[in-house]
């Protein structure tokens, strides 16, 4: 009998100390042009129910003021994998199909930061972050470097975004389903005189586009022009049952060790073209059907944690890589049947606008079992996760890594007296027209007319600009953006 007591509590030991040792797993969900209004928990997404999207903020933390860091996406992926303002590096505006990387090997990154605290690490779905090193990607043969020298064990990639060739996804270093006798090629003109959406017949363009007079790939005009790599194109409808597919296949080979994954989400960007057993699944059109398709993404993750018993093992955060565009490049209608939807909530602006509508978006994080469900007004960013997540793990940051971003881990985790970060500075694609700043109730733009101050606590919509009634906080506020740009 004592034998057998004392082997029941070598047994309770051993199994509270390999619990306590055990790592959580982190699940970085980032959408594509979703705004803070076009998810229904947030109130104000008429026509459209983002069910699994309301569960995870039901279950767990909805930020009121959670930002990303760009009102464009390239820039605000930069700023969420190194955990440094876009805006100090150059070229790190929207990529070109033909892109060199933007993050080079030996850049500490989110990444190299789990690989080296012994996780699992991939990125699944968008990547625009260009890859190789010029003056084009090797798009026929070995490309390197991408998502793999930059601490990502595992990628399978949209290279660019789905308005843009080549229409392939990446997976590690080769285009996946290559072809070698069909090599795929991106150029910046027409090299083989391809019909264009401008010499395609009206009724075989399922989308019309503006700007997009490239390849016509799926009856759809794209940026750039693509050769070759007929069985490699993916299908638009299918990108979303194809990254998912990838994104749990990565979960499920690593649910007995700690893993990190980045899942980048194709939808809402435009062109929209859902899957068929999405389509009029919401009043919205297709720009609707395209986030309810996005839900499904989410939804497909947190149920599978659960069957594989791995959802309180497991830190999920949603988030978005910019505001909102109803009608962005290609005419779906959006416009026309938006009724009493307001993709951006009540802020002013969307996507490509410095205002509250281009950068404050849907954030939540989800930790059954650790976070407690509720709401926070706690200021956040999706760059701040570099850092916080370092602190979540036992990550250790390199002198040069992570140097924008803020450990708010107790805000993420919704911890009681916890504090986000005290101030946040925004940008456009670029930061030459002028940054902002979010500190507080206040929100101060740059430009060239003196500023823009607005006092969010009064005026969310930012319909009244207090710069001339308030000077001094003006002056505050510049020399905060400047003493940041010398940083």
């Amino acid at each position: 009998m004592r034998t057998f007591t004392l082997l029941l509590l070598l047994t309770v030991t051993l199994t509270a100390t390999t619990r306590a040792a055990e790592k959580p797993n982190v699940i970085i969900i980032m959408t594509d042009d979703v705004g803070y209004g076009d998810v229904s928990c947030n109130g104000y997404a008429w026509g459209v129910e983002t069910p699994n999207i309301d569960r995870m903020a039901k279950e767990g933390l909805r930020f009121t003021n959670g930002y990303c860091t760009a009102s464009t996406c390239s820039p605000t992926r930069f700023s969420l994998i190194t955990g440094k303002y876009a805006w100090r590096q150059k070229n790190t505006g929207i990529a070109p199909p033909n892109a060199s990387a933007r993050i080079l090997p030996g850049t500490p990154t989110i990444a190299t930061m789990f690989d080296a605290a012994g996780y699992e690490t991939a990125i699944v779905g968008k990547w625009h972050l260009g890859l190789g090193t010029g003056p084009k990607p090797n798009w026929g043969g070995e490309i390197k470097p991408g998502p793999c020298e930059i601490g990502f064990n595992y990628a399978f990639i949209i290279p660019t975004t789905n308005d843009r060739v080549p229409s392939v996804y990446v997976e590690n270093h080769t285009v996946y389903k290559n072809d070698p006798k069909d090599p795929v090629d991106v150029f910046d003109k027409n090299p083989d005189g391809q019909p264009t959406p401008s010499t395609t017949p009206r009724d075989q363009l399922r989308l019309v586009g503006r700007g997009h007079n490239g390849t016509v790939h799926n009856g759809v005009g794209r940026i750039g022009f693509q050769t070759g790599g007929k069985k490699a194109k993916w299908r638009d409808e299918d990108i979303a049952d194809d990254i998912t597919e990838k994104a749990l296949a990565f979960i499920e080979k690593n649910k007995e060790q700690p893993f990190f994954l980045l899942f980048t989400t194709n939808d809402i960007h435009a062109p929209r073209l859902p899957h068929e057993r999405f389509l009029k699944k919401s009043k919205l059109g297709l720009r609707g059907d395209a986030l309810v398709q996005m839900d499904w993404c989410v939804g497909e993750v947190l149920n599978h944690l659960r069957e594989w018993k791995l959802a309180e093992k497991t830190l999920v955060v949603f988030c978005s890589d910019n505001g909102p565009r109803v009608i962005d490049a290609y005419d779906d209608h959006a416009d026309e049947v938006l009724g009493d939807h307001k993709p951006a909530g009540p802020f002013r602006g969307g996507k490509y606008t410095i205002n509250e509508g281009g950068t404050r978006t849907p954030f939540i994080t989800w930790f059954p079992g650790t976070i407690k469900p509720g709401v926070s007004d706690k200021l956040v960013s999706t760059m701040d996760l570099y850092a916080s997540l370092a602190a979540l793990v036992g990550g250790k940051l390199a002198p040069n890594a992570a140097p924008d971003s803020v450990d708010v881990l107790p805000a993420l985790l919704g911890k009681k007296g916890a504090k986000g970060r005290d101030h946040l500075l925004l940008q456009r694609n670029s930061a030459g027209g002028g940054l902002a700043v979010r500190q507080g109730d206040w929100r101060y733009i740059q430009n060239k007319k003196g500023g823009e101050l607005y006092n969010l606590a009064k005026d969310v919509g930012e319909k009244n600009n207090v710069a001339a009634a308030n000077p001094e906080k003006v002056q505050e506020l510049e020399a905060l953006i400047e003493r940041a740009r010398k940083k």
